[in-house]
């Protein structure tokens, strides 16, 4: 049974367990945190102040102090600090961004601490070198842990740096999160068996996922196929002393006991766990629609969405001119969409196709063979598309007009996919909730495969954005769709 196949990859136990992979690598993050903070901080000492100058201080045995020795303490707190705020736990490295905020929180909280002890003791801290090494220092950590981050994505879609997983729970919750985990490579969770509850279970789930054992066969079935995480996927036939058990079955330190809550797509900052009377409450955050957050999307719409015009303005000159000039028709294409609160208006882009592309629609849709979905139309070698609309189509110029919409505020710069009357009619009634924040000229459909993507995936993103928006999220979709432009991956 376990040398059985998961998704292509072997289940069966190594013969020598490797080195643990979250000690190695935290240990490349202590080195490579070492070396940049070093470089950052000794270069900015000599490129501000020299070689080796000397500290000033009112207070006795200070003053005269090499600046050399202040950078090596730095180096040494920043290192400790990051250590200290769990930046290079198993728990912190590889998804979300819990990494890069800790980050920034440990080093805000040292050179906090650093003034506070210069103010205490009259010491004259250079403010240039304080000035200068914390926000550089900052970029460096964080572009340095992005750089490990890539590299951790790529280790885990080849199955290593990963958890080994034992789901135990019914077929169907152990189904559905073994799909969910499979489908995330990047979270570091490969799954490698299942226990269930009813010992006639077939040998075998969906995607060739191994059941090794039952609720009472646990600690054996770890050890069949090496894992070292077991997480709970439902508590229907799993009373609290059984979950109990199965963690003191866990060995310390080097096996861990997950519980995955029965409510999916819910995002971290939503998330608060308060232990009461014993039991570990899960208290999930309703979305808000309304206050200052959303005052700071407006402004930061408004500010970034004609800073971009401004910009942008001789390129959208020159696309104007080749659209002009390349067909017979209008410039920029107006469509109804509809926006914030089920309110139609009028959404621009750049004629990418012939005049009379929409009458062509109906008999396309018909006998479409390459299309996204059966809601939602995309075709990816659509006859109706010019050929300067072939170009601006493959890196999303044609969307740039909808920078007036942002401004003018019937759209967002980041969102969900703004939504055809034709398609409403086809909504379920649960679809209707993208409607409470406004559509986006991106967002987490555009950079997870756009016209890739089944119209299930489609919705599920829009949904997963509309329920846990945030400007950080925000600022996250801007980043991956300017590498989704570039990489042209869906667009058509």
């Amino acid at each position: 049974m376990a040398d059985q196949t998961l998704a292509g990859v072997s289940t069966k136990a190594p013969a020598r367990r490797a080195v643990d992979w979250r000690r190695d690598y935290s240990r490349r993050l202590l080195v490579t945190d070492t070396v940049a903070l070093v470089w950052v901080v000794f270069g900015v000492q000599i490129l501000w102040l020299g070689i080796d100058p000397q500290l000033e201080s009112r207070t006795p045995g200070l003053s005269g102090i090499s600046y050399s020795c202040i950078s090596i303490l730095v180096v040494v707190l920043w290192v400790a600090s990051l250590g200290f705020s769990d930046t290079r736990t198993a728990r912190t490295i590889g998804t979300g961004s819990a990494e890069y905020t800790r980050t920034v929180n440990a080093s805000l909280r040292l050179f906090g601490l650093l003034a506070i002890v210069a103010f205490l003791l009259h010491a004259d801290l250079a403010r240039g070198y304080v000035l200068i090494a914390l926000p550089l220092g900052m970029l460096v950590l964080l572009a340095e842990r992005w750089m490990w981050r890539q590299w951790l994505h790529m280790k885990r879609s080849q199955g290593e740096y990963s958890s080994r997983v034992l789901l135990v729970g019914s077929a169907s919750s152990v189904a559905q999160t073994a799909a969910e985990l499979m489908r995330q490579t990047h979270s570091g969770y490969r799954v490698v068996g299942a226990c269930l509850p009813d010992r006639r279970a077939p040998r075998e789930l969906a995607a060739n996922l191994p059941v090794v054992g039952n609720l009472d066969d646990v600690s054996a079935a770890m050890a069949q196929v090496d894992a070292d995480t077991v997480i709970i996927t439902s508590s229907d036939d799993l009373p609290n002393d059984k979950v109990r058990r199965i963690s003191w079955g866990l060995v310390p330190g080097k096996q861990h006991l997950v519980v995955a809550p029965s409510i999916i797509d819910v995002g971290g900052p939503r998330i608060h766990t308060r232990p009461v009377a014993g039991l570990p409450l899960i208290h999930v955050e309703t979305p808000t629609y309304e206050g200052g957050k959303l005052v700071a999307k407006r402004a930061f719409d408004l500010v970034v969405g004609s800073l971009l015009i401004v910009l942008l303005s001789p390129v959208l000159l020159v696309i104007a001119l080749a659209v002009a000039t390349s067909s017979s028709g209008p410039v920029l294409f107006r469509q109804k969409r509809i926006g914030l609160n089920g309110r139609l208006f009028n959404m621009l882009k750049f004629r990418s196709m012939v005049v009379d592309a929409e009458a062509r629609l109906v008999e396309l849709h018909a006998a479409q063979r390459d299309a996204g979905n059966g809601v939602l139309f995309k075709m990816q070698d659509d006859p109706r598309v010019t050929r300067v609309g072939r170009v601006l189509r493959r890196y999303s110029l044609d969307e740039l007009p909808q920078l007036f919409n942002v401004v003018l505020g019937t759209m967002s710069l980041v969102g969900p996919r703004p939504s055809l009357e034709r398609e409403r009619d086809q909504y379920e009634e649960d679809m209707y909730r993208r409607f409470l924040v406004k559509p986006g000229i991106t967002g987490l459909w555009q950079v997870s495969g756009r016209s890739n993507l089944t119209w299930e995936e489609s919705v599920r993103l829009d949904l997963y954005y509309v329920e846990n928006w945030s400007m950080t999220g925000d600022l996250s979709i801007l980043w991956r769709t300017a590498r989704a432009v570039l990489d042209r991956e869906g667009a058509y």
